[in-house]
């Protein structure tokens, strides 16, 4: 009798793109059924090595060595036939990305019909039932209309949904799910990793899930694998590896993670007097009848040397509310007093508010040296000869930790963490009282998430600076801020000391919030995952 083949096998696995090797002699098994998940910082090679198990790589120019064996293909020495029926057949993947995965001139359901089509021959009426089908599984509501909906029509997380949908329409053995959660708010993000957890029991395909996200395994895999250079660090039961990890850098990568739990440290900044005041801050979009209002009714104050943190879902406001304490939009009503003065509707940005964006590489110039772009706000002020303001943008970048000698080089030769830093240079350099920033780690991995957030608290020591820290990461939040405001449906909920509101919140949608968190403890994952199964039932 033949002995039982592993769902998945790799073995020796090296990947090459030109002179950089990603992933370097990588071996490890999958068995049907189980969960297995890929941690690592950026660049570690995990989302190459998820890549290899589809033969993506193949055409690419990318060199490709080892053993890869998928449901018993062998992806190497596949046929292109082979390789169609193994992508979305045997094995489906779940990008992070989901605008980038749906074609945006077609509704959601004819694209999940036609990929059901491609692999079973079925017709027309059967793979569009096939598609309302899987997309109420993945719950989507009022499935048979929400399928005509094109994907620009749906949220983030129903987007991912859709995609899971798209996976699952031809019952694969193996779903592979790359970094599914990482632009979601932690309730969308808790309603997928349960979505997939009940997934997984109810077909029995086996889960590769890649994250950055430490927490996230920990609500979602049986064993993890810890990467770092491409290469294994660390394996074993997800309980033993996060809760005794044997290796230092497994140890590090723990210790990076926020924890809304942790013991907090005492944040003793002095506070000084009040360098922003709105004041019944409305914002409307839109008009007639379709008009709805993104924040309503908002009043805050920010003080010199202190980080107020926003928090809420997508869609409550924040990011709304943070562009019009910059600047950026107009007030519908109310009014955002700097310094004691009131800046009137169409008043434009100001110089002493500043803001860092989510995604560094819109808010920056592809075709224009970093250093460029960080001079733009000495050049608007006209400080100086062009000698003056290019000794500048290199003292700056030297104190947000990058190498002066970079200041010619492009925004797509840098690091997610180095162009975030560059954002901040670019922010400092108009000597701002205030920064807004606007999910600025959402989309880094832990440790450079520490390093970026340590980076904010020694700029606001040196220079006095007032934070408003706007992300939808509530562990986050909690370790960089003083006072916190929590948002939903363009209101402020409740607001406080980060220790009156984490400790004891007082409204429910706080405490749901809270509660939504991945927990670095697979037994209290589980635990919260069945405590939100029984409120969804209630």
């Amino acid at each position: 009798m033949s002995p039982v083949q592993s769902l998945v096998q790799v073995t020796g696995l090296v990947v090459d793109f030109g002179d950089v090797r990603a992933v370097d002699g990588l071996s490890f098994t999958l068995e049907k059924g189980a969960a297995l998940g890929l941690v690592g910082e950026s660049g570690s090679g995990k989302s190459t090595v998820a890549s290899a198990l589809l033969g993506l790589h193949r055409g690419t120019g990318a060199g490709v060595g080892g053993t890869v064996r998928v449901g018993g293909i062998d992806v190497q020495e596949a046929s292109g036939e082979e390789l169609r029926r193994l992508r979305g057949g045997t094995a489906a993947m779940v990008f992070q990305d989901p605008l980038s995965s749906l074609d945006p001139y077609y509704g959601v359901g004819d694209q999940i019909a036609e990929v059901y089509r491609v692999h079973t021959g079925a017709s027309r009426r059967a793979a569009r039932a096939r598609a309302v089908e899987v997309l109420d599984r993945v719950g989507i509501p009022d499935a048979v209309r929400r399928a005509r909906s094109r994907p620009h029509e749906f949220s983030g997380g129903m987007r991912q949904r859709a995609l899971i949908a798209m996976a699952l329409a031809c019952e694969p053995e193996l779903l592979i799910a790359d970094e599914p959660t990482t632009a979601l708010d932690v309730t969308v993000q808790a309603q997928i990793l349960d979505l997939l957890h009940a997934l997984r029991a109810e077909t029995g395909m086996g889960l590769l899930l890649v994250t950055h996200d430490v927490g996230v395994a920990a609500e979602s895999v049986d064993d993890v694998l810890v990467m770092r250079h491409g290469r294994a660090v660390e394996r074993g039961p997800v309980r033993e590896v996060l809760g005794a990890p044997e290796e230092a850098y497994t140890r590090e990568l723990l210790g990076a993670v926020p924890r809304v739990d942790a013991p907090r440290e005492a944040v003793s900044r002095a506070q000084g007097e009040v360098v922003l005041e709105a004041v019944g801050l409305r914002r409307e979009f839109g008009r007639g009848k379709r008009a709805f209002a993104a924040v309503d009714g908002v009043s805050l104050t920010v003080r010199r040397g202190e980080t107020l943190g926003i928090v809420g879902e997508s869609g409550s406001g924040k990011t709304t509310l943070g562009r019009m304490l910059v600047g950026l939009l107009e007030p519908s009503a109310g009014e955002i007093r700097h310094g004691g003065g009131t800046e009137k509707p169409g008043g434009g940005t100001r110089a002493g508010v500043q803001m860092v964006f989510q995604d560094p590489v819109s808010s920056l110039n592809p075709r224009r040296g970093v250093g460029e772009s960080i001079a733009d706000p000495l050049r608007a002020r006209g400080e100086g000869d062009d000698s003056v303001v290019r000794a500048r943008v290199r003292d700056l970048m030297e104190r947000v930790g990058l190498d002066p000698a970079y200041y010619g080089r492009y925004p797509h030769e840098f690091s997610g963490g180095q162009r975030q830093r560059v954002g901040i240079a670019r922010a400092l350099a108009a000597e701002p009282r205030i920064i807004v920033c606007d999910e600025p780690v959402s989309a880094l991995d832990v440790t450079t998430q520490a390093q970026v957030t340590a980076l904010l608290a020694e700029l606001q020591e040196e220079y006095g600076l007032a934070l408003v820290f706007i992300a939808h990461d509530l562990a986050v939040v909690r370790q960089v801020s003083d006072r916190v405001a929590v948002m939903r449906q363009g209101r402020i909920v409740e607001q406080g000391s980060v220790d009156e509101v984490y400790g004891s919140p007082q409204q429910a949608y706080t405490k749901q919030l809270l509660a939504a968190v991945p927990a670095l403890d697979p037994e209290a994952a589980a635990q919260r995952r069945t405590a939100r199964r029984e409120l969804a039932a209630a």
